[in-house]
């Protein structure tokens, strides 16, 4: 069959693509509404931040800023043959090398939390008016308690990077809130989970594992992007979800 013979196949209908990407983009609009609504009657967010912090969740997650690269020597296995009278050998060597793993941090997955969670950070003293020990002890309180408890649970897998139950972080997170809600009520639990959960999971999976993923054979690792580190981004949101449906 020629060139003018072939067809190229298209399964829908220009009109239809119209509507799927139309039904698109107001599901996406849905959602930002509903969750923008939530994030900014938990956390007090302004809406021009919720913009940005949905703009930034959606592309940054592409972007991978270079941290720096671990080294460790390592054993290199080769073969080489060797022929004698006729008879071909494959002998193997053993000699050390030096591997390298490229430390990366997701843009969406990881930096965009700790800036919010650095934006919250200022809230207790502008709400408490400058007294705000008591909101300061509690994210500390909370922001131990998870960064332990995630610690303990991360995985080292081998040439993979550090991996930590999903289920683990966030969980801990809001039980760890309510816990120092009950022993002292916080003025907003809401912002004292989503600090406390994601800077607890990036020191507790990310920041005191990084000697121990030296050698494991990972390429990279990026903190808060898709695969070997993540969990940050959905930490914060799940355990606020979680912190406001228990307590509100």
């Amino acid at each position: 069959m020629g060139y003018e013979g072939r067809r190229v196949f298209r399964p829908v209908s220009g009109f239809y693509l119209l509507l799927l990407v139309l039904a698109l983009v107001c599901a996406v609009s849905v959602v930002f509404l509903l969750v923008g609504d939530f994030l900014v009657s938990a956390l007090g967010l302004p809406i021009q931040m919720v913009g940005v912090f949905f703009f930034v969740s959606l592309f940054g997650s592409f972007v991978n800023l270079p941290v720096g690269t671990l080294e460790s020597r390592v054993p290199i296995v080769s073969v080489r043959e060797v022929r004698a009278f006729g008879v071909r050998w494959r002998v193997p060597s053993v000699r050390m090398g030096v591997a390298r793993t490229h430390v990366l941090i997701n843009v969406g997955g990881a930096v965009l939390p700790v800036v919010v969670s650095g934006y919250l950070l200022g809230m207790p003293l502008v709400q408490a008016g400058g007294n705000a020990v008591d909101e300061y002890l509690a994210i500390a309180a909370v922001l131990a308690m998870v960064t332990v408890a995630v610690n303990k649970s991360a995985n080292v897998v081998e040439g993979l990077g550090v991996a930590t139950p999903a289920i683990v972080p966030p969980l801990v997170t809001a039980l760890a809130t309510i816990l120092v809600d009950f022993v002292s009520p916080l003025h907003n639990p809401a912002q004292v989970a989503y600090i406390g959960g994601t800077l607890g999971t990036l020191i507790g999976a990310d920041l005191l594992n990084l000697d121990r993923i030296r050698g494991i054979g990972a390429p990279v690792v990026s903190m808060g992007g898709a695969g070997t580190f993540d969990g940050i981004y959905l930490t914060g949101i799940v355990s606020v979800l979680l912190v406001f449906l228990a307590l509100w």
